[in-house]
């Protein structure tokens, strides 16, 4: 004789069965979502790692362009000397002109 399956039996191997499947899925569901999880993580690390040499780069520019204002500031401020001490040479000259041209004034008037 054949064992008989009581219905019961029957129903808990059907939610047993209907249980494994529904975790198969959601199982096949976390690794979807894990995969994607991942694929976005590597696709932020790229990300990253672009801003970051896009940021080296700025830095150094930075710094090339401190180092040449710091050499436009050392030459302006040499030329503004030079041009400082050219503008006090021009008006002792002109003073100097100036006094001569007096005198030369004064001794004309003072010989009529």
């Amino acid at each position: 004789m054949a064992p008989v399956i009581s219905s019961s039996a029957t129903v808990q191997m059907k939610e047993h069965h209907d249980d494994e499947v529904a975790l198969r899925r959601r199982n096949e569901e976390l690794e979807r979502e894990l995969k994607k999880s991942l694929e976005r993580e590597e696709r932020m690390k790229e990300e990253l790692m672009r801003a970051w040499g896009r940021l080296s780069v700025a830095e150094e520019a930075e710094e090339r362009l401190c180092c040449q204002l710091g050499e436009l500031e050392a030459e302006a401020v040499h030329e503004s000397r030079e041009y400082i001490a050219r503008i006090t040479e021009l008006m002792e000259q002109l003073s100097g002109a100036n006094k001569l041209l007096r005198e030369s004034s004064f001794s004309s008037s003072s010989s009529q």
